[in-house]
């Protein structure tokens, strides 16, 4: 009987331990929820470690420090940001549709993770103190892109000269400021008559597309109008 069992299966703890990449993942996961609740400083790796069901010394076998943690995070983030921007400019077109197409992009790339929208204006609110050059350097890459936009645009006559920075600042305000507000929103709304309805994001969207535009746009003389110098 002894020698059956040494030839049968090993028991349940031979799988009890799941895939190394299914472990990262919860840890991210975790991770996320945590420092978009609390922050960079009241975040806890304790707290990170019972949310993913893993023990302490898992999240230090993935990640050396709480930092290189939550900077994975923002770099994962931006990261995907500034690819999907630069491949939104590659599909070329007018200025004013490459614009629209980056909102787009920034919109429902930036946003698709809840998570990120409160972790990103805790980070500005502290002075981007955690932020390292792995990160600043996708938020060029996102900046540079914008700049390639406003160019085109400028050169083109369509666009007046603008600072991509502050052109950016005009664009990821409202849509991280809407995105962060959704608990407050939520509780907001129901009160509200149905004149002033909150928008959804594509609603938000469509407005900063507008708002933006609006800066931007170079006005135009109507045919047959004669322009007079000042």
């Amino acid at each position: 009987m002894v020698s059956q069992r040494r030839r049968g299966s090993k028991g349940p703890k031979a799988h009890s331990r799941p895939p190394a990449g299914q472990t990262r993942e919860r840890l991210l996961v975790a991770a996320r929820e945590e420092f978009a609740a609390r922050g960079f400083d009241g975040a806890k790796v304790d707290r990170i470690a019972r949310r993913a069901r893993i023990n302490k010394a898992m999240v230090y076998y993935h990640f050396p420090s709480k930092a290189a943690l939550y900077l994975a995070i923002l770099l994962e983030q931006f990261a995907a940001v500034a690819a999907a921007v630069s491949e939104a400019r590659a599909k070329g077109g007018a200025p004013v549709e490459q614009l629209g197409r980056y909102i787009d992009t920034i919109a429902h790339v930036a946003l698709a993770r809840p998570h990120f929208p409160p972790m990103w204006l805790r980070e500005i609110a502290e002075g981007g103190r955690h932020l390292d050059e792995s990160v600043l350097g996708e938020l060029r890459r996102v900046l540079e892109t914008l700049a390639a936009i406003l160019k085109d645009g400028k050169d083109q006559g369509a666009f007046r000269p603008a600072h991509p920075f502050v052109t950016q600042m005009g664009i990821m305000a409202p849509l991280m400021f809407f995105a962060a507000s959704a608990p407050v929103r939520l509780r907001v709304g129901k009160k509200l008559p149905p004149a002033l309805a909150l928008p959804d994001l594509e609603g938000v969207v469509a407005y900063v597309k507008a708002s933006t535009l609006a800066v931007l746009s170079v006005a135009r003389a109507a045919p047959g109008s004669r322009r007079t110098s000042s």
